[in-house]
């Protein structure tokens, strides 16, 4: 019972620092395997019980480094909550470093004509694709944050509580305008751009479902998710000729070290590059 306490100031004090639902989620979990493996204050654990914690998500919980990762990460979290010094050894394991998961433009555009069926589909599809915003923040944007006259939309409180621009093709704009009648009917209680039958906003695993059913529908054989669509937004502006720090500003990464993942080019393009650029000897 102490613990849930605990863990309920702590998703409140994280909710005062604006971290997303997500966040607030998963770091609440992971803090909460921390207590019931150390069973005592946090503000009584020795280095060596970080040490034996450290040792039981890799030996016991087998957790991916990623995993462990974001487990110390969320418990660095709770000892800055709790005012406490971090000890020393709480040092977060080297996270591999994967190639994302994109699709072909080719994939993208068959996803893309798979979800016009459906207007509001299309319009999440859409958007995803040509703008490279999150889901979450999708979920939460407003009428009042796009800009149909400069084709713009303005992510408030982005990851990291920073606001951006992103750029919405024509394509897009259209979209919304056809949209918008159809959406001023079905509730005039709120703003959010995409809402419920219900009326409230969508969440991010109502429209994780929607991309997931979409691309089983499509025929594709690729796990396909949100972030799999900012991957591709980013690879695609990469293989066009974008430069990297233009990237960075569309996708909201604080710092470019995040967006170099995108320096990877596949087979096609790494060949064509060699054939234009090898030694002439």
């Amino acid at each position: 019972m102490e613990a849930k306490k605990e863990l309920d100031k702590f998703s409140s004090y994280m909710t005062g620092e604006r971290k997303s639902p997500h966040t607030i989620k998963e770091y609440r979990f992971l803090v909460s395997v921390f207590l019931d493996f150390a069973k005592k204050p946090l503000e009584k654990c020795s280095v060596e019980d970080i040490e034996s914690y450290k040792n039981y998500l890799a030996s016991v919980k087998k957790y991916s480094k990623t995993t462990q990762y974001l487990a110390i990460k969320a418990l660095k979290h709770f000892y800055k909550f709790k005012k406490a010094a971090v000890p020393l050894n709480l040092t977060v394991p080297k996270r591999p470093r994967k190639m994302p998961n994109y699709l072909s433009e080719k994939e993208a555009s068959r996803l893309i004509e798979a979800s016009k069926d459906d207007m509001k589909t299309h319009l999440i599809v859409s958007l995803l694709a040509h703008t490279g915003m999150r889901v979450g923040e999708l979920c939460s944007l407003k009428i009042s944050d796009v800009d149909l006259d400069e084709n713009v939309v303005t992510i408030h409180s982005g990851k990291g509580d920073k606001d951006r621009i992103v750029i919405m093709p024509d394509y897009c704009t259209e979209l919304i305008r056809e949209y918008l009648p159809k959406r001023y009917k079905m509730s005039d209680e709120n703003d959010y751009l995409l809402i419920s039958r219900k009326g409230t906003r969508f969440d991010s695993s109502t429209i994780q479902r929607i991309i997931r059913e979409l691309a089983h529908e499509a025929g594709m054989a690729k796990k396909v998710t949100p972030h799999v669509l900012r991957h591709t937004f980013a690879t695609a502006i990469l293989r066009n000729g974008g430069d990297i720090r233009f990237i960075q500003q569309l996708l909201g990464h604080a710092s470019v070290a995040t967006t170099q993942i995108y320096t990877h080019v596949d087979d096609s393009a790494l060949k064509e590059m060699y054939r234009k650029h090898r030694p002439n000897y």
